[in-house]
């Protein structure tokens, strides 16, 4: 199973966690706990975490997707509290510290067995893409690449079963017809879209929002 837990966004689901722009997720998967992004701000994606029962200790690997501060703002304060990490950043990307192991991503790579970047993308953003029995989970920091270029480039790990991240100015509805299930949060100007157009497969994302796969509606984590 694969769990994934939405720590910042520019919305929330729960009173209890702080909204901010930004994006950030906690991701079970392949036997690895993964920060995905670090949000705009350290001292709120912390918090949000402790909410959500998120211990910084656990995590083992930060994927960052891109060099935009609403995406590694938090970065500093994780690693404060968590240096012993790995932390995977597009080759771009420079000066990141006291990290365990810092991995510089321009090409696909696979990083285990079940989890593996789609490298650098023009736009200088990674996408993580997570193997399951139902097919692949994309997860995107803003897609400034465009989402056609990162589905072929996921694609060449088998049938995309769920997007989930920033989809930017995306309205390209026909793409997510070949997908099972989209989560867009953060950046995704034409939300209202999505959902309109694909309401069996659309998922409301926001600070607090926990997805399974496979998928159980409001599962909790």
């Amino acid at each position: 199973m694969i769990k994934i837990k939405i720590l910042y966004d520019n919305t929330s689901c729960r009173k209890d966690l702080t909204s901010d722009w930004g994006f950030s997720a906690y991701i079970e998967a392949g036997g690895r706990h993964i920060l995905f992004d670090t949000g705009s701000d350290g001292h709120i994606l912390m918090g949000n975490m402790r909410r959500m029962q998120v211990e910084p200790s656990v995590i083992d690997m930060v994927f960052i997707s891109h060099n935009h501060f609403d995406h590694i703002g938090g970065l500093a304060s994780f690693l404060h509290d968590n240096p012993d990490v790995d932390v995977y950043v597009p080759e771009s990307l420079r000066g990141v510290k006291r990290a365990r192991n810092i991995v510089h991503v321009s090409a696909p790579l696979r990083i285990s067995e079940t989890l593996f970047s789609t490298g650098e993308l023009p736009g200088n953003e990674q996408a993580l893409i997570i193997a399951s029995p139902e097919g692949s989970v994309v997860i995107v920091g803003c897609s400034h690449p465009g989402l056609e270029r990162i589905k072929e480039a996921a694609s060449r790990n088998g049938k995309i079963h769920m997007i989930l991240g920033g989809l930017h100015e995306f309205h390209q509805y026909d793409l997510l017809e070949d997908v099972d299930l989209v989560c867009p949060t953060h950046c995704t100007r034409f939300i209202k879209g999505i959902a309109e157009h694909f309401p069996e497969k659309y998922i409301p994302g926001g600070a607090g929002r926990c997805v399974t796969i496979p998928y159980k509606p409001d599962a909790a984590l």
